[in-house]
């Protein structure tokens, strides 16, 4: 099966059809629906090698994740990878993962820049001063961000407003009369749990409220687990418990069902980012910050890549998602 065969029985050149199932805009809809139909009908697939040579494309992206902390103990980091790499595959591009050690004074990503073994790269868990994004920018390298960092010059980035997260999420509790709420948050300077902390420390302030039931931990259920043992042992302890990760909030969760405190008048109020995992095994609806469904982020992210790939402006590839605040019974 060849292009010949297709473009003598449609009467078109060659060079048409090429350039109809490669997905140039220089061909009309109608004729590139005729083209998709007639290719489909005799199940042929262009020659991907030879299609990725001509378009100077490798039709592959990296995904950077850094070694520390381990984010794929997150299901919520791996959902929107598994749909992240679904969607860029309905487009048969592949979807490279590449853990980095930001610890090593060499990084294994920049082998694939230097070699052009990828299109682009897409960054996660980005820091606020990122060394990573200045190294990549500095190579003219396509990538896109999955978080908010300071450079000097524009780059493509998509992220949630985590910031807006907490802000609500503390705000609703302290006009449900809440004085004393902990935070449990992780212990890293990546982006993201910055932009929470201060949600949070912005939402107290705002009231006078004191911050001294704020703790930085691990992102196990373990150490929520424990932390939250050991807040509620003090002799004033929290009324109210925000865990800036969902691992930490499942351990807090069952912390408080192990000793009665998720439901009833002597109630913890507890607000989970991301809510708890699927596989949890705490039923209680609790309070919860929502980042949207990972199949939407995933779409949203794909459609980002391919257009920063095609060479859009980056400018125009600055996504800021609101998340929304779901009060469940426990807050």
């Amino acid at each position: 099966m060849s292009l010949k065969s297709i473009a003598k029985d449609l009467g078109l050149s060659v060079t048409t059809v090429s350039r109809a199932l490669n997905g140039y805009d220089d061909v009309a809809d109608e004729t590139r629906a005729r083209v998709e139909a007639e290719a489909k009908r005799r199940g042929y697939r262009p020659n991907t090698l030879a299609r990725r040579l001509k378009m100077g494309k490798i039709d592959a992206v990296g995904l950077v994740f850094p070694v520390h902390p381990v984010p794929l103990n997150n299901s919520v980091f791996m959902d929107m990878v598994g749909e992240i790499s679904r969607e860029l595959a309905r487009h048969e591009i592949d979807l490279l993962l590449i853990a980095d050690d930001d610890l090593s004074d060499k990084h294994s990503y920049m082998r694939l820049v230097q070699s052009r073994r990828v299109d682009a790269l897409i960054v996660a868990h980005t820091l606020e001063h990122d060394p990573r994004l200045e190294e990549l920018q500095a190579a003219g390298f396509p990538f896109l961000a999955l978080g908010r960092s300071q450079l000097t010059q524009p780059y493509a980035w998509f992220d949630f407003d985590n910031y807006a997260g907490t802000y609500q999420a503390t705000s609703h509790l302290i006009a449900s009369g809440h004085t004393r709420i902990a935070l449990l948050g992780e212990h890293n300077s990546q982006a993201f749990i910055s932009q929470r902390r201060q949600g949070f420390l912005d939402a107290l302030s705002e009231h006078g409220l004191s911050t001294e039931w704020q703790r930085t931990l691990s992102p196990s259920r373990r150490a929520g687990y424990q932390q939250t043992l050991e807040l509620l042992a003090l002799p004033q302890p929290p009324t109210a418990i925000i865990t800036d990760c969902n691992t930490h909030g499942d351990g807090a969760a069952m912390a408080l069902a192990q000793l009665n405190r998720l439901s009833g008048d002597a109630r913890v109020a507890l607000v989970v980012y991301d809510g708890l995992p699927a596989d949890s095994i705490v039923t209680t609806d609790v309070g919860a910050v929502i980042q949207s469904t990972r199949e939407g982020v995933g779409v949203q992210i794909a459609a980002m890549i391919q257009r920063l790939i095609a060479g859009d402006d980056i400018r125009q590839l600055q996504v800021l998602w609101q998340p929304e605040f779901h009060p469940g019974i426990t807050s």
